[in-house]
């Protein structure tokens, strides 16, 4: 069952749940976190590339002078593009290079983006690691919020990492590996349990006012 409705989406959190007490009880106490989706295509990868490392605010100011300058952005139209072009729009260069990267992929047949949602996780995460530029956070958030797949974990997402600690009870925030391994006793619904943290971590910043990370990947992508 893929996560591409609110319906499926509170399946796949109260499913998680069903696994782990912890979530259970951190579902309980935070609002049910909302669906975020935007198409499995090229745009749909290239706004999550845009928004490495930079703040919402500046994801979508860059994304958006992508899109005035490439009305139709899709494989064909980025890798015809100059690099004076696609740099004007606000790209730097590690992220110019990743665009032509998944350009030439997708253009080539060696990269089928909306087939990867039909892979187990584990496949689809290497068919998009594969690809110059493209990192794990990278690809586990294109597989959660363009495909809708219910079981993967951005687990060097800090955020994640802060709520994790939340929610467990643990005396320090787990690094990427750690909350890896976490996350490994939520399968098959590692992205219902992504839902409910990043929805447990905005709730503690709303609540405090001090958020315990401030992170350029701490919260999921806008995709303004």
């Amino acid at each position: 069952m893929l996560i591409e409705s609110d319906e499926a989406l509170a399946r796949a959190v109260a499913a998680a749940g069903a696994l782990d007490p912890a979530l259970a009880r951190a579902a309980a106490s935070v609002p049910p976190p909302s669906l975020r989706k935007r198409e499995p295509d090229f745009a749909g990868l290239a706004a999550i590339v845009v928004g490495q490392q930079v703040s919402t605010a500046s994801a979508a100011a860059i994304l958006g002078r992508l899109k005035a300058a490439l009305p139709k952005l899709d494989a064909d139209a980025a890798g015809a593009a100059s690099d004076a072009v696609l740099l004007g729009a606000g790209l730097s260069r590690p992220k110019l290079r990743t665009i032509r990267a998944v350009a030439e992929a997708v253009r080539s047949g060696r990269l089928r983006l909306r087939e990867l949602g039909s892979l187990p996780a584990e496949e689809a995460h290497r068919a998009l690691t594969a690809i110059h530029g493209i990192g794990p956070w990278t690809a586990d958030v294109y597989l959660l919020f363009c495909l809708g797949h219910p079981d993967v974990f951005p687990a060097g997402d800090l955020a994640l990492q802060e709520a994790a600690k939340l929610a467990l009870g643990l005396e320090s925030r787990p690094d990427a590996r750690a909350t890896a391994d976490i996350a490994r006793r939520w399968a098959p619904w590692r992205g219902g349990a992504a839902y409910l943290l990043w929805s447990v971590y905005r709730h503690a910043r709303s609540r405090d006012g001090s958020p315990a990370v401030a992170a350029p990947q701490g919260e999921p992508p806008a995709f303004p």
